[in-house]
């Protein structure tokens, strides 16, 4: 009996911020969650039609999804953002955190991106344009899934 109640309570997950998450990411984390039998959470605000079996719908407010998610990861956890000041907070909850590019956000270089971030928001409010995003190719999904794999099969516990 309690070993059922300690691998439900402390055992990892994972979390999709779902507001601006690829559908093939969304997929790929569906088809690992059930490969290491790890539930898949995903979080996204009332605007977005998310198939998912566990679906957290939050308000439409700034940053709501991002401070649900927040409030929901725990040590262990891996968490799907490609938002870098979430990135940062789950980092400070001792959970990983991938890009749906699969980069792995780790401490040594939270600090670098988010100046990065202010230092461009800075320049587009002065009158300046910077680069969007380069458009999503199967290779982002193919080294999505091998971070996710790495993570998943290094941490998961087996029985």
């Amino acid at each position: 009996m309690v070993d059922i109640w300690f691998k439900e309570r402390f055992a990892m997950k994972i979390l999709v911020d779902a507001d601006a998450c690829p559908k093939t990411v969304l997929q790929i984390c569906k088809q690992m969650g059930q490969k290491y039998d790890i539930p898949v959470w995903t979080v996204a605000s009332f605007n977005h039609n998310i198939l998912s079996d566990r679906h957290i719908v939050v308000g439409g407010d700034l940053q709501e999804t991002d401070i649900k998610l927040i409030n929901v990861t725990e040590a262990g956890d891996v968490v799907i953002t490609q938002d870098w000041g979430l990135a940062s907070m789950v980092l400070g909850r001792l959970a990983y955190c991938l890009s749906p590019t699969g980069k792995e956000y780790r401490p040594g270089i939270i600090d670098f991106l988010l100046e990065e971030r202010e230092l461009k928001a800075k320049f587009r409010r002065g009158g300046g344009r910077t680069k969007g995003p380069s458009k999503r190719t199967r290779q982002d999904d193919q080294h999505f899934a091998a971070a996710l794999e790495r993570i998943l099969g290094e941490r998961c516990w087996c029985d």
